[in-house]
């Protein structure tokens, strides 16, 4: 792992399980690899999805992603942290690639044929969105990409465009790993049917007030065979323990399991300690958050110097393709402009 890329939407509020998920993730390899962790709000993919974006809200959610990023431990001081379309090299690497990526490779997708089945007319975007994916990696030459399995197929292509690449144009672009890190949980939805979602509606809000966050923990879902306190009851039925272990001490969850089992502890102690142990986590990333917006100057500065970063990679990325891809050097991009037009013109 040399070098890794991985983006995220601005679709609006993020959840803990947006947070144990990925930024936990995200956090770690930045303390890891510093510069060479690149992490990308990818405002220009929320137009694909009609249902989430919102013209009028777009700019503040892209600011709020980054803010929320920052205060959950994400260093823009040691990491390369940025808005996607403050860096134009990837919308021109994406039409590059458009143009030699086949049809039928994206009509496959699972994703596309999913969201196109849902809607009445069917926007290009849809269709394109795993190319400006590929596009966002490939520019700085990523060799891993942390990511959900919902998206191994895309980054299955964008192998696919790398390797295209590299075969017609010259050894150009490494073929990006997929890192799916295996201690990252599946967040269950605090209704203990689906996985925590803002589509379905089942999730805590990373920036959520305490009081809201125990409503909705009081109303979990106990282990259903369980009927009185005198019942014992199994822990691996309740989705108060499936929270409870991500955010408290493994010692603790043991003995309040155990006590569960022989009946020693009632289902409400339970939730008032995941509460306790949750706001251990949630209140710190709070209280960052509302010094951030407080300073928002902080965190559009932060964005400004990873798209200055970006824009560096990115751009001596461009230079290497436009060449290999036969396109005429601009003058004021380096000397030999003149002499490749006088080539061209013979």
């Amino acid at each position: 792992m040399k070098r890794v890329f991985s983006g995220f939407q601005p679709t609006g509020d993020l959840h803990i399980g947006n947070y144990l998920g990925a930024m936990v993730n995200y956090i770690e390899l930045g303390e890891r690899l510093g510069r060479d962790a690149i992490f990308c709000i990818v405002d220009y993919h929320a137009p694909t999805n009609p249902a989430a974006y919102d013209k009028d809200l777009l700019a503040q959610r892209t600011l709020e992603a980054a803010l929320v990023n920052i205060a959950a431990g994400l260093d823009p001081n040691k990491v390369i942290l940025f808005v996607q379309s403050h860096v134009p090299e990837h919308t021109e690497l994406a039409w590059i690639f458009t143009t030699q990526t086949p049809y039928g490779d994206l009509t496959r997708m699972t994703q596309f044929k999913d969201k196109a089945a849902r809607l009445e007319s069917v926007p290009a975007g849809l269709l394109m969105y795993p190319v400006l994916m590929a596009a966002d990696i490939l520019i700085y030459k990523a060799d891993t990409v942390p990511v959900g399995d919902d998206q191994t197929q895309h980054l299955e292509l964008a192998r696919e465009i790398a390797r295209r690449w590299n075969l017609e144009y010259g050894e150009t672009f490494p073929e990006p790993d997929i890192y799916l890190n295996a201690s990252a949980p599946r967040v269950p939805g605090i209704d203990g049917k689906a996985k925590m979602s803002k589509s379905v509606g089942n999730t805590i809000g990373l920036l959520e007030g305490e009081e809201g966050i125990w409503a909705k923990i009081r109303t979990m879902p106990d282990d259903p065979a369980r009927i009185r306190l005198s019942d014992p009851g199994d822990p691996e039925r309740s989705v108060v323990f499936k929270f409870l272990q991500y955010f408290a001490a493994p010692e603790l969850v043991q003995v309040l399991r155990e006590e569960y089992r022989r009946r020693g502890i009632g289902t409400l102690v339970v939730k008032q300690l995941l509460l306790q142990e949750m706001m251990k986590t949630l209140r710190p990333i709070r209280e960052r958050a509302e010094q951030l917006r407080a300073n928002p100057e902080q965190v559009l500065d932060a964005l400004e110097d990873g798209a200055t970063r970006a824009r560096t990679i990115a751009g001596a990325t461009l230079e290497e393709v436009r060449e290999k891809f036969g396109l005429l050097k601009a003058r004021g991009r380096g000397s030999g402009s003149r002499e490749q037009l006088k080539v061209a013109s013979r």
